[in-house]
């Protein structure tokens, strides 16, 4: 399958449905990573790239209860926080203590709160545009801008317009778990369908707001549904072209309704290959150290990865269903992972401008 794949792309064709779901049953690990990084060579040279960020979860509350979810809590139950926008901005202010760790992105994901107004997210990210003028504000999953169209009875083109005016400039890519609608009733059945995310996503794009993808991969789901949602990404991309990377996200068993095992090490660097290989469209495929443990990341940077995300500081959402990592790394960790990769590290911000190489 790996060598039927390789002549494919030889010839100047796109990988198939077939091809794909072939390499996720090859055993030939090593050809299938080899391809991967040729082509992520192609794309970004020896370049492996990190970011110096700030995870904000402003809270844990929320009116879904997905099953792979440890993370969100009711009002009132143990452990359930909201944090208040001067919360959030103390918060900013003790990561930016010296100017090594000073950050150029803060990334915003939290729960659907049931009594927080559309007006409340509004003044989020202006409070922050207003105190960090020269960041990046990545924040809101497609979920999310949902369901603030919903609780405030405006259309997404104009929920979005809204945010970006206010210094909203990228979208993560969460919310996306698996498109195939049977394995995600059984997953998030109250949560918005592949095509709503698709649809959020393709009007961030019109609105000018630059955009990332994720799968959740390794919970009920079978090697088809991903090329599946592999595939979606990939026509969305042609369509658009603005998504800036793909994020392939290990689920993590702990405290979710579902349980089950953690993804070996193996699924993790096949995954990563076959994803950049099928999304040829992409410029970027990332190896989210915070779910795939550091090792496992930095091995990644050889079969098709080009990116490891960045310090993060506090994340809560992988914590809470038994994410094994610390949870932060400095500028000089991960730089260290990178260039022990044989990669040259690449300092950018959250629109990939490069800020220091290596």
């Amino acid at each position: 399958m790996v060598r039927t794949a390789e002549d494919r792309l030889n010839s100047d064709g796109r990988l198939t449905r077939e091809n794909a779901v072939g390499l996720f049953g090859s055993d030939d690990l090593f050809g299938l990573g080899r391809m991967a990084a040729e082509l992520a060579v192609q794309k970004n040279g020896n370049k492996a790239f990190f970011i110096v960020n700030r995870h904000i979860n402003p809270t844990n509350i929320c009116v879904n209860r997905c099953r792979f979810c440890a993370f969100s809590k009711s009002r009132g139950e143990i452990g359930a926080f909201e944090l208040s926008l001067d919360q959030i901005l103390e918060r900013l202010a003790a990561s930016s203590t010296t100017p090594r760790q000073s950050f150029s992105e803060v990334h915003i994901v939290g729960g659907l709160h049931p009594d927080w107004p559309f007006e409340y997210y509004v003044r989020m990210i202006s409070a922050i545009r207003e105190s960090y003028p020269d960041i990046n504000i990545k924040a809101f999953t497609a979920v999310e801008i949902d369901y603030f169209s919903r609780i405030s009875g405006k259309g997404i083109d104009e929920v979005l317009a809204k945010l970006r005016d206010c210094g909203l400039q990228i979208m993560p890519g969460g919310g996306a778990e698996i498109f195939a609608e049977g394995i995600r009733s059984q997953l998030c059945p109250e949560k918005i369908s592949g095509e709503r995310w698709i649809e959020i996503h393709e009007a961030a794009h019109r609105a000018g707001i630059k955009t990332n993808a994720t799968m959740l991969y390794g919970h009920l789901e079978t090697v088809e549904d991903r090329v599946d949602h592999l595939l979606k990404l990939r026509d969305l991309q042609d369509k658009t072209g603005g998504f800036q990377a793909f994020i392939p996200l290990a689920y993590h068993p702990k405290n979710t309704d579902i349980g089950g095992s953690y993804s070996s090490g193996i699924d993790d660097l096949k995954t990563i290959a076959v994803s950049r290989l099928v999304l040829d469209n992409f410029d970027h495929i990332k190896s989210y150290w915070i779910m795939l443990g550091e090792k496992v990341s930095q091995v990644a940077l050889l079969f098709g990865s080009d990116d490891i995300d960045g310090t993060i500081i506090e994340e809560k959402i992988t914590r809470s269903a038994g994410g094994l990592t610390s949870g932060a790394m400095t500028r000089d960790d991960l730089i260290h992972l990178i260039r022990k990769a044989g990669k040259a590290p690449v300092e950018r911000d959250g629109l990939y401008k490069e800020l220091w190489r290596g």
